[in-house]
């Protein structure tokens, strides 16, 4: 049974700053920004904005009133919830209008869980070929203002149904993971932004990737020249491109000019956006699909999932007949092009936005799904 995406598509805020802007209100180099990390602009939105917004928002765009009465199980993949207790996924059954008799939940392993979500939902198909899931990544991701990790933040989602027929990218079962107990990036609980050792989350991600590529190799028997393209998580584009570039030297020159040309193609999207956490390789496979015009159908894709802490996963699809006819190219350049671009001061100030939660707080968006109140601690929505 061929299991796999059926749809996809990405939301991000209405609002975004310049890199080379940003640089210079740091008195950093912008070359630093748009090259050292490979950024040239980060989304931002306001506090009436919120992962439900986001993910409600990608979904909706995808979504036919015969998926919501097919799908039963709806997984979102998130660092950034806001309740302890309440999956997000429940508050999206409602907005969205999924039937009743679905199942809902979140699943939290820093970047890494909406693969993890992803493969759940596979399971769950070929136990149950007549139904379909929706996996949502949706993240906001921040490290408070001037200092290191400024210029990664980003915020969005990514929306994905999964059913028995995809008309984009079929999942198949080899697949390579791999769990170390590392403190990379972690945030406890009660702290409002993530603590993190640079240099040891960039060692840490490289030599997963290479661990978990080679083991691959290993153990199905492949090489570079199976795959047309390798995507990877992103948390700064230039973070993709330098673990690809460690395992590039064992692969012939035509292969290794073939998988950096596609790994330019799949940071388009991500170079305008920033970090999407759990979203960001599937930010990055949308990227590449909507932008290449060398894959065909029948092609293999490897996709690298990174979740600090760490977990990691090596895993492939393979592109079905038709599959551009599914996408959403229009809509999504559309999308990044209408953003509203903010001062730096303006964002500074977007930024320091606080909520009382344990007070009656209304808000003023008109963006779909955006949140009209916060009452009892109770959050309500723009439908």
């Amino acid at each position: 049974m061929n299991v796999g995406i059926d749809k996809i598509s990405f939301f991000v805020p209405p609002f975004y700053i310049d890199m080379a802007e940003l640089a210079n209100a740091r008195n950093v180099d912008p070359g630093k920004y748009l090259i050292g990390i490979g950024q040239s602009q980060m989304a931002i939105g306001p506090s009436s904005q919120d992962i439900v917004t986001y993910a409600a928002n990608a979904a909706s765009k995808i979504l036919t009133q015969e998926d919501k009465d097919a799908i039963d199980l709806i997984i979102v993949g998130t660092e950034s919830s806001f309740d302890e207790s309440k999956a997000s996924a429940v508050v999206l059954h409602r907005l969205l209008g999924i039937q009743e008799f679905a199942r809902s939940f979140e699943i939290k392993e820093a970047c890494y869980g909406a693969t993890a979500g992803l493969e759940a939902a596979k399971n769950h198909i070929r136990l149950h070929p007549k139904s379909k899931a929706l996996v949502i990544a949706a993240d906001i991701a921040r490290y408070g203002l001037n200092n290191g990790g400024e210029p990664t933040q980003g915020a969005g989602a990514v929306a994905m149904i999964i059913s028995s027929k995809p008309k984009i990218l079929t999942l198949s079962d080899d697949t390579v993971n791999l769990t170390q107990d590392i403190y990379d990036f972690w945030r406890p609980t009660g702290h409002t932004y993530p603590l993190v050792d640079g240099p040891l989350s960039n060692e840490t991600y490289i030599n997963s990737f290479k661990k978990v590529y080679t083991r691959y190799e290993e153990l199905y028997q492949k090489s570079f020249a199976d795959f047309a393209a390798l995507t990877f998580h992103i948390p700064y584009t230039k973070m993709g491109r330098k673990a690809l570039q460690s395992v590039l030297p064992q692969a012939t020159q035509p292969d290794q000019e073939r998988l950096l040309a596609r790994y330019e193609e799949s940071i388009t999207y991500s170079r305008q956006v920033g970090n999407l956490y759990t979203g960001s390789l599937y930010l990055g496979l949308i990227s590449l699909l909507e932008n290449s015009t060398f894959l065909r159908p029948g092609d293999k894709l490897g996709l690298f999932s990174y979740g600090s802490g760490a977990v990691s996963q090596f895993f492939t699809g393979t592109l079905q007949p038709d599959y551009k006819k599914h996408l959403l190219p229009d809509y999504h350049q559309d999308l990044l092009a209408n953003r509203i671009k903010l001062s730096i001061p303006a964002y500074e100030e977007m930024f320091k936005e606080t909520v009382d939660y344990d007070a009656t707080t209304t808000f003023e968006d008109e963006l779909s799904f955006s949140l009209t109140k916060i009452e009892d601690n109770i959050r309500f929505y723009r439908s």
